[in-house]
């Protein structure tokens, strides 16, 4: 947090020079001793931002990887004369604890091609699929483990 308070003095400057960086950095400890005194703010929920910093950064990598394999996918099965389609709607539920990670799934999902969360509730989802082959292991799927992993940080 104190990086992020000094990252937005430079910025908010608009100019870097060896005074402004002076003073930014006893401005920033101020305000870090300050949300740390009287916010409740422990330096420990840095450590645990950064942990979760490169899961999530990891994730977006992995969904951008996954919206890819997808269209190839749904690309093949569109253009394949001899395809057809059996669409289905799937229900199942998670362990996710967060709302934010329910969510993520959820969007992660609609992102993906072929397939669209349909609903959420608390844990339990439904999901339409372009067809059922998209279906297979969508409870337990990458998704699933990388947001538990990111939940489970401490």
């Amino acid at each position: 947090m104190y990086v992020i308070f000094f990252l937005i003095w430079v910025i908010f400057n608009g100019q870097f020079t060896l005074e402004i960086a002076a003073f930014g950095l006893v401005i920033s400890g101020v305000m870090y001793w300050f949300i740390c005194r009287f916010l409740d703010y422990k330096p420990r929920n840095d450590l645990i931002l950064c942990k979760r910093f490169f899961l999530m950064l990891h994730y977006l990598f992995v969904l951008a990887k996954e919206i890819l394999k997808a269209n190839v996918t749904v690309f093949k099965m569109i253009y394949s004369a001899k395809y057809h389609f059996e669409p289905a709607v799937i229900h199942f539920t998670t362990t996710l604890n967060s709302t934010f990670a329910r969510v993520l799934l959820a969007n992660s999902i609609t992102l993906t091609p072929g397939t669209i969360t349909v609903s959420l509730k608390d844990n339990e989802y439904v999901v339409h699929c372009l067809d059922k082959d998209l279906a297979q292991g969508i409870d337990s799927s990458i998704f699933v483990k990388l947001l538990e992993r990111i939940e489970n940080v401490k």
